[in-house]
């Protein structure tokens, strides 16, 4: 994408501290991200992920530097839709707040104004791309945690972002709810600019194009492929590469590459090829 692109968000410069924390979650951060892009936030743990994210949908106000939406500041606490930017917490106990999903699940679309007739099909709509047609009048309390993770993405989705921000979508799930999740993200996220923070180097390289590799301040970014392979700066962040990438390793697949395999549907045809004949 050409410079002369204008960056729908831009963090300049950003530090943010909370109160009372001996040094700042994020120490002169700055970043661009353009329309259409789907990057990963990987990091250890208070490396400044979550905080940056919170920055980014204007849940909190930087302590010094700026961010911006399409050149303009962004003010504290945006209208959700005006400034055209979801984010899905990574519990999904803090995000479904009312008894039933589809009263959550409405409850976005209802705080922009919409007539009820769009609302109600915004639910319906939002409900069958997360897999949960018909649970309009199911109790959240009785939803297992991956059914809550979506139900939680529904109501995210009903807003219609441009952006959707994601805080460890697959953390606390079972392997086989984390990859009906990344199936379900992979399919949603075509056209909308996707930024996921995350521990699961495998999630990330699914689903991102381009990796951002923070603690604190930022460490590195550029195509998966090139930040994997990158084993000092992995080994400052105290992060691994995917896991087919590690396993074609252990396999006698040559050292960590840009050309190794990231995903398991890359991996395969690999192991494939090296399978002894007769």
């Amino acid at each position: 994408m050409s410079d002369d692109v204008p960056a729908l968000i831009a963090v300049d410069r950003v530090v943010y501290s909370y109160p009372g924390a001996a040094r700042p979650a994020l120490d002169e951060l700055s970043l661009s991200v353009r329309s259409g892009e789907r990057i990963a936030l990987l990091g250890p743990n208070g490396a400044g992920k979550s905080t940056l994210l919170q920055l980014m949908a204007g849940l909190l106000a930087p302590s010094g530097g700026a961010v911006r939406w399409r050149g303009e500041r962004l003010p504290r606490r945006p209208e959700p839709l005006h400034a055209g930017i979801g984010l899905l917490f990574q519990n999904p106990d803090d995000q479904l707040v009312l008894p039933q999903v589809g009263e959550d699940v409405a409850l976005g679309p209802r705080n922009l104004g919409l007539a009820e007739d769009e609302v109600q099909a915004r639910v319906r709509e939002a409900l069958a791309r997360v897999g949960l047609d018909g649970f309009d009048d199911r109790l959240s309390h009785t939803l297992s945690r991956g059914e809550k993770q979506r139900a939680a993405l529904a109501g995210v989705l009903a807003t219609r972002p441009r952006v959707l921000l994601l805080d460890e979508p697959t953390a606390s799930l079972d392997p086989a709810g984390r990859r009906a999740l990344l199936e379900l993200l992979a399919t949603l996220t075509s056209g909308t600019t996707l930024i996921i923070a995350t521990h699961d180097a495998g999630a990330a390289a699914r689903l991102a194009r381009r990796v951002v590799v923070l603690d604190r301040r930022l460490l590195g970014q550029g195509a998966a492929a090139r930040i994997f392979a990158d084993g000092e700066l992995l080994a400052r962040a105290r992060l691994e590469p995917p896991p087919a990438m590690r396993l074609w390793t252990a396999l006698g697949g040559g050292e960590y590459s840009e050309a190794g395999p990231l995903t398991p549907e890359e991996l395969v045809p690999r192991i494939r090829l090296r399978r002894p004949k007769g």
